[in-house]
């Protein structure tokens, strides 16, 4: 499993693209991905919801179990990932493409987001 370089990651698995125009977008990653099994159905935020970073801002739900979804970064929704909504197996299929879950107008970034190579040393074992 590779996590991409250019991406931050989230202790509680979720992946944080650079900011674009201070828009970023956020996905699960592959590993999150694999834990869960198939996903069958998403609930994302809404546009114009505000998420804070480290809390709970949707679900996604799979054969196996729910999980929530947290933002790891604080800001407003600027649009999130139909494709992701109508096809759910996305997540699994395209962590780090196609299967995205929203973008977010950064307001605050925290401090302890992880490079790849963090992210997977936590993972190891």
């Amino acid at each position: 499993m590779s996590n991409p370089q250019k991406l931050r990651y989230s202790k509680e698995h979720e992946w944080l693209s650079p900011a674009e125009d201070g828009v970023a977008t956020v996905g699960i990653t592959e590993f999150a991905a694999n834990a869960l099994g198939d996903v069958v159905y998403a609930q994302l935020p809404e546009v114009g919801d505000s998420v804070a970073a480290g809390e709970t801002c949707g679900e996604l739900e799979s054969t196996k179990s729910v999980s929530d979804l947290y933002s790891p970064v604080g800001g407003e929704i600027t649009e999130v990932n139909q494709n992701v909504v109508d096809d759910p197996s996305l997540v699994n299929s395209e962590p780090f493409e196609g299967g995205w879950l929203f973008r977010v107008r950064v307001a605050d970034e925290p401090g302890d987001l992880l490079t790849a190579d963090e992210y997977t040393a936590q993972n190891a074992g």
